[in-house]
């Protein structure tokens, strides 16, 4: 069978299942068989294809895993960590779990530690997670 035919087909099937996964990683790779199937279409033999295909799919899973890391780097601390707040109540005290004013608005916290619980008693942020603050009387 021709071999541009096979490294057509290879690549395809590659790209759909690519569709299926998600991860990218499939693409290259169909992407390596397309460029191999060009190289059989060129004239080259055997041996080049090979190397391209190589090669288009080892540039290609280099640049995936950079992108992925980029994608996953830490992100930048909430500027709101070390910020005040103003104690108004307990939403439940088993739970540790409280309402906050903070610039302007009241707001959920899951409060870490020893707090009196007293209306307008100051805490201080020290994580946020969504729309929850996490507070304790200590600044971090």
């Amino acid at each position: 069978m021709n071999p541009t035919l096979l490294w057509l087909g290879a690549g395809l099937i590659l790209i759909v299942a690519e569709v299926v996964t998600g991860t990218f990683y499939l693409l290259v790779l169909g992407l390596g068989c397309l460029a191999g199937a060009a190289a059989s279409f060129s004239g080259f033999g055997m041996e080049v294809q090979t190397i391209v295909v190589a090669a288009v799919a080892v540039l290609g899973a280099l640049w995936v895993r950079k992108h992925h890391q980029r994608r996953n780097q830490p992100r930048m601390a909430s500027l709101d960590v070390g910020q005040s707040v103003r104690w108004e109540s307990w939403i439940s005290e088993p739970d540790r779990l409280a309402r906050v004013n903070y610039r302007g608005a009241a707001w959920d916290a899951k409060v870490e530690g020893e707090c009196s619980g007293t209306v307008d008693e100051v805490l201080f942020i020290t994580a946020v997670h969504g729309n929850q603050l996490t507070v304790s009387k200590g600044k971090t």
